[in-house]
């Protein structure tokens, strides 16, 4: 077989240019080409998908060749290619992130959004998470992110990414566990997980109320065939996401309404 040809590879985030997982993931994919990295300066984690255009952006040259940018993770998307690259990557990775992406969290994620941004743009992407838990606080040392770089490099050489269809991304989910542990792939669908949706209401010094979102999670809906069961098996999860949000079922109703 013909050796694969050295890919140009976009690497970014939405845990930080700092981030242990994306330095992880940057040793395991220099081995497959040239990696370009363009991620936020400060942690971006659960912005959604969004572009800063209102303020002005700063790019940082950091001394170990990364860039951070003072923007949410499309923007570093946006940026790593028209300014950093000054080229169309043959594919941008976004990850490895500290907690899973799955079911409807790929709406909030920062991760899924810079690979988004990407399959936007017309250019192959992959988002990809380490399913850590949040609720024992560890040390980014101590979370398995080497078994999901190893697994997305094993994926990479997998896959022909020219045929991964224009305007759909790739959204994986690895297991926190060893490699060794790790029991193979599983090609999913999106599951849904569930979230207590507390609101927290306080008041400041001043004698204004506020508040703080962010709800405990409460697990998943077990379905056969989505990315939560896969994962919660020990299987990581690979789901094709369009850009397509529309209920084509839905509509085919609507039409004959």
């Amino acid at each position: 077989m013909p050796k694969k040809q050295k890919l140009k590879i976009l690497l970014s985030n939405d845990d930080g240019v700092h981030a242990w997982g994306l330095k992880v993931l940057h040793q395991h994919l220099k081995t497959l080409g040239d990696v370009a990295v363009v991620a936020p300066i400060e942690e971006k984690s659960t912005t959604g998908h969004s572009l800063t255009i209102h303020k002005p952006l700063r790019v940082h040259h950091l001394e170990s060749g990364f860039y951070g940018v003072s923007g949410s993770p499309a923007d570093c998307v946006y940026i790593g290619i028209r300014e950093v690259m000054k080229e169309i990557p043959d594919i941008v990775v976004s990850g490895i992130n500290r907690g899973g992406n799955l079911g409807q969290d790929v709406y909030y994620s920062g991760t899924v959004s810079a690979a988004r941004e990407a399959c936007i743009l017309g250019i192959p992407a992959i988002a990809i998470s380490t399913d850590a838990s949040h609720k024992k606080r560890r040390e980014d040392r101590e979370i398995h992110f080497d078994t999901a770089a190893k697994f997305l490099v094993k994926l990479l050489k997998m896959i022909n990414i020219a045929e991964i269809p224009k305007y759909t991304l790739l959204n994986v989910n690895v297991p926190d566990v060893e490699s060794t542990k790790l029991k193979g792939y599983h090609t999913t669908r999106q599951g849904f997980r569930y979230y207590s949706g507390t609101i927290l209401k306080r008041v400041d010094h001043r004698g204004r109320p506020y508040f703080w979102i962010g709800g405990q999670y409460k697990g998943f809906r077990n379905e056969v065939g989505t990315d939560c069961t896969a994962v919660s098996e020990h299987y990581a999860s690979i789901t094709p996401i369009k850009l397509d949000c529309t209920d084509h079922q839905y509509l085919r109703i609507l039409e004959q309404e």
